[in-house]
């Protein structure tokens, strides 16, 4: 079970944060990044299970800046609030936010950054434009490619899912083509396909996804 806490960005905003601490001391640390529905039940799920692999890991909640508090499902009107305040976002105000987090998570060592869905996008954002990350693995961010000819500053690891309406192959294709270098993993899944709160979860390439992920953390943070 993880704790609520509050992080003081660059300027002078103040948002929460979960954070949950591992047992003994941390191999390093994960920012971990929403979803479009905020920091839900899901996302505290995924940074206590980062926290049980022995990492730090801390959910900014990066709509505050909108309204705070958001926490929603993936359906009806929860969904259409959490997309709602996605489309109110700032991704330059969002970085000063996982900026502010990288710093408070410094303190266990190399720090690593993952997301799902908006937070995919984020996440390899943070990658180009925050220094100070060990890697970034970014799954399934729908806004990547329009921001595709952005440059990294560590090690990527991209997670896609082949059915994806939201982020047509050609698409993936395209970021592929412009980042060789970058690993790149499609999977015979649609949107979402890692949230065992989603319909679209596919349990699978959820797993081997995830695997794949804690290899490269093991790889790039300890």
């Amino acid at each position: 079970m993880g704790t609520n806490i509050d992080i003081t960005a660059s300027d002078g905003h103040k948002f929460a944060a979960y954070r949950a601490d591992p047992t003994g001391k941390a191999k390093g640390a994960v920012v971990v990044v929403q979803e479009a529905f905020g920091v839900n039940a899901h996302i505290r799920e995924m940074a206590d299970r980062f926290a049980q692999e022995g990492y730090l890991a801390i959910a900014p909640a990066l709509y505050d800046r909108v309204e705070r508090g958001i926490d929603v499902g993936y359906t009806g009107a929860d969904r259409e609030k959490g997309i709602k305040t996605m489309q109110a976002s700032n991704f330059d105000n969002t970085m000063k936010d996982v900026a502010a987090t990288l710093d408070l998570c410094k303190q266990a060592g190399k720090v690593g950054i993952t997301g799902w869905c908006w937070g995919g996008s984020v996440s390899w954002l943070a990658a180009c434009r925050v220094e100070g990350f060990a890697c970034s693995v970014p799954c399934y961010g729908g806004r990547i490619p329009d921001h595709y000819k952005e440059k990294p500053r560590c090690p990527v690891q991209f997670h896609w899912g082949e059915t994806d309406a939201s982020i047509p192959m050609e698409k993936v294709r395209m970021v592929e083509k412009e980042h060789p270098e970058i690993e790149s993993h499609i999977y015979p899944a649609g949107h979402g396909f890692t949230c065992d709160h989603r319909d679209s979860y596919d349990e699978k390439s959820a797993k081997l996804a995830y695997k794949r992920t804690m290899e490269f953390f093991a790889k790039h943070i300890g």
